[in-house]
Parts: structure tokens; C-alpha cells; sequence
């Protein structure tokens, strides 16, 4: 177990980052000074699974980093 954790946190770093990719963001740096003009949109479709997948992915990854501290 100890030396798959290594080969598990790089795939799922490549997974996040390319999650985190993968999601939308229509205006690019004009948002952060005020651009943008929807305040609150909801997700939906493929938007909404990435979202989630995201979320998941993070999830995983921290409880592998924190797996990695603890086993060594």
C-alpha cells in the first residue's frame, strides 16, 4: 500500500486538474473586477456532472494525501 499511494495521488492530480479545466467560465478576467453580469446561474447538464466530479475528486485526493502523512 505504501508505494501504490504515490501512483494514486498522481492520477488524481491529473484527474482534478483536469476537472477544474474542464469547467466553464464564459468571461474570463473581466469577472473579477465586475463583468460579469449573472449573479446567480444554476448548473445544469454536463456543467453540473463535472461540477460534482470535481467535488468528488478533491475529496479523494486529500483522504489519499492525508493517508500518505499517516502511513509513513
Amino acid at each position: 500500500m505504501k508505494t501504490i499511494l504515490p501512483y494514486i495521488q498522481i492520477i488524481l492530480s491529473v484527474l482534478l486538474i483536469t476537472a477544474v479545466l474542464l469547467q466553464q467560465r464564459g468571461t474570463g478576467l473581466s469577472a473579477a473586477f465586475g463583468g460579469e453580469g449573472n449573479v446567480y446561474r444554476t448548473k445544469r447538464g454536463f456543467e453540473k456532472v463535472i461540477f460534482g466530479g470535481t467535488i468528488v475528486l478533491s475529496i479523494l485526493f486529500f483522504a489519499a494525501a492525508v493517508a500518505t502523512v499517516l502511513i509513513r
